[in-house]
């Protein structure tokens, strides 16, 4: 072992979750849709900058992340 805390802190973390990370490799999944997700809400919540109100942030990111598909009157 190397000794350096910061390796050492990974090292258990890796023999905590082995038995998770060997299944998830394994089964060829990956987290590529939650990292979607997630940099949407990141994208929106910059783009949000500044509301007053906290829960129209909120209703904002539920609807794009909401996948609901609308389509404004006058756009097809």
């Amino acid at each position: 072992m190397s000794g350096i805390p910061g390796f050492v802190q990974l090292g258990e973390k890796i023999a905590r979750r082995h038995f998770d990370i060997l299944t998830t490799i394994r089964s060829g999944l990956s987290n590529a849709r939650l990292e979607a997700v997630n940099n949407k809400i990141k994208t929106t919540i910059k783009i949000g900058y500044g509301y007053r109100n906290l829960d129209n942030l909120i209703s904002l990111v539920m609807l794009k992340c909401g996948g609901l598909n609308l389509t404004l009157p006058g756009r097809q």
